[in-house]
């Protein structure tokens, strides 16, 4: 189970480079049902491991609100223009980023470091560092993407990876938590969509910045 835990790691730490990386909104799509399975694959393991019924829950709860419930919105929402556009607009070009993302995977080692030495557990030396990492770099990709939906998609993956580095800290958070913080991130995802839409209907784009021509005369 460790090792398999660690192959759903490693993949998950992958789908966060792709986001970083892709230049399709489509790709990107796809990247984060990827992302949100292995999340959910990984909360199963822990959840045999620390006989946690509540991650099994949170597990199913992840596979249909990030996987199944937040594409179907997000696809059907947004015109087939949006999904077929090849480049996004980001404030640097895809080597740099994935040099920017790398550096952060090794900070988010260093940060965890003494944690990882409190705690002998498998689980938490996998599962928290690539956590930490996908939290960081989730939020680089919100700060360096200019259009509305790739900066989604960092959002979310900065709370698939707090939700990754949190369940192999405290694996029994009352079930209530979690169904908040799905339930927030589903709004989140309405939101955007609607505001992309806005925005693309308006100017022809999605780039954030153009917002200020969203307001009335």
């Amino acid at each position: 189970m460790i090792q398999v835990n660690a192959l759903a790691g490693g993949l998950f730490i992958l789908t966060v480079f792709g986001i970083v990386a892709m230049r399709q909104v489509i790709g990107i799509l796809r990247l984060f049902v990827a992302q949100s399975i292995l999340l959910a694959g990984s909360a199963c393991i822990l959840g045999y491991e620390y006989s946690s019924i509540h991650l099994f829950v949170v597990a199913g709860i992840t596979v249909f609100t990030k996987a199944f419930l937040i594409p179907w919105l997000l696809y059907h929402m947004l015109t087939h223009e949006i999904h077929a556009r090849r480049e996004i607009t980001q404030v640097f070009n895809i080597p740099v980023s994935l040099f920017i993302s790398a550096g952060l995977v090794i900070c988010s080692y260093f940060m965890v470091r003494p944690l990882l030495n409190t705690d002998p557990s498998a689980f938490l030396r996998v599962n928290l560092p690539i956590g930490v990492a996908g939290l960081f770099i989730g939020g680089y990709a919100v700060i360096a993407r200019r259009e509305a939906l790739p900066q989604l998609f960092g959002i979310l993956t900065m709370e698939n990876g707090a939700f990754l580095a949190g369940a192999c800290i405290a694996p029994n958070l009352p079930l209530m938590a979690e169904l908040a913080a799905a339930f927030d991130v589903l709004i989140i995802a309405l939101v955007v969509g609607l505001l992309t839409r806005s925005i693309n209907k308006r100017t022809g784009t999605t780039l954030v910045g153009r917002m200020t021509r969203l307001k009335e005369e």
